[in-house]
């Protein structure tokens, strides 16, 4: 298929991916579009399994993935209208309920640490549905607790004492800093720019995938292109996050872009990798087929990058 044909392909996929396809490949904002999220498609089967206090699973984190933690996480990746009242509502809710003794959201009412990939994720969702400034400032000031000497974030940091940053939790921290700066909060917003570069760095000096002691590749899942993420980094996902936060090229990136490449199926598509195992409310796309997530993901960092 030609790219035409491709985003042809795109558009016949569920609601949200044309709402992206239109804003992220063709400039085109249809707010139209994202109105349908809700009520169409993907969106409604998420919003359908909500319970009537207002989370989903059990509770806050369990059980993966369909606790109201990573609910929300996909529900904002489908890029459903920010003023989405159900999704708002919770997240009140969360912010009075589920912080630790350390101010970030915890994981098990038991664990006196929180943990800097969740409080990461928290902050990208909440930030995308408006929650109140005030009640996020814990949050961050969590998250300037938990930045390491080498410029990244590991979760292990406050609870075994990691001397190496994570590409996990730095994407996931970095991609909550990307929305609260996003949607406009100030609290320590210059100092969290030089967290940001701090952070983009870490991820840079590991040429994406790179080990930067070895030079050998630090997880040859990092190479993989499942989806959703979940916590867990790839080098699309980075690619994405960079192209997302208007970064400019760096060659540090060509390595990643290579492999991306050499996923590229011979009709222009990529497929969807082997889904990160636990319980889901729903497949969105099948392992091993072709994606519109990932072909859609792909080709706008290949867009931004002018590959």
């Amino acid at each position: 298929m030609n790219q035409k044909e491709i985003i042809s392909w795109l558009l016949q996929g569920d609601i949200s991916v044309q709402y992206q396809v239109h804003r992220d490949l063709l400039d085109v904002n249809r707010a139209d579009l994202q109105n349908r999220i809700a009520t169409e498609g993907w969106g409604k089967q998420f919003l359908s399994r909500q319970k009537a206090d207002g989370h989903w699973g059990i509770k806050f984190y369990q059980p993966k993935w369909i606790s109201t933690h990573y609910t929300l996480l996909d529900i904002k990746n489908l890029n459903i209208s920010p003023s989405n009242k159900s999704c708002r509502k919770i997240i009140d809710v969360l912010l009075d309920s589920e912080k630790g003794p350390d101010g970030g959201i915890g994981v098990h009412a038991e664990l006196k640490n929180s943990d800097v990939c969740v409080n990461g994720m928290f902050l990208n969702y909440a930030c995308y549905f408006k929650a109140n400034e005030e009640k996020l400032k814990s949050i961050i000031d969590y998250l300037f607790h938990q930045h390491m000497h080498d410029g990244g974030f590991n979760c292990t940091f406050n609870r075994s004492g990691a001397k190496h940053s994570s590409l996990h939790s730095t994407i996931s921290v970095l991609e909550g800093i990307l929305e609260y700066k996003s949607n406009g909060y100030n609290y320590r917003s210059n100092e969290l720019n030089e967290v940001q570069k701090a952070a983009q760095e870490f991820i840079l000096k590991h040429q994406l995938y790179i080990s930067d002691r070895t030079g050998e590749i630090i997880n040859k899942r990092f190479l993989a292109i499942p989806y959703p993420n979940r916590w867990y980094y790839n080098i699309l996902r980075a690619l994405d996050y960079f192209q997302y936060v208007n970064h400019p090229f760096d060659k540090r990136m060509q390595r990643a872009i290579d492999v991306l490449l050499s996923k590229q199926n011979k009709d222009g598509t990529w497929n969807v990798q082997a889904k990160h195992p636990g319980q889901v409310h729903f497949e969105m796309e099948q392992a091993g087929k072709p994606s519109r997530w990932n072909t859609l993901r792909a080709m706008r960092v290949l867009k931004k990058f002018n590959v």
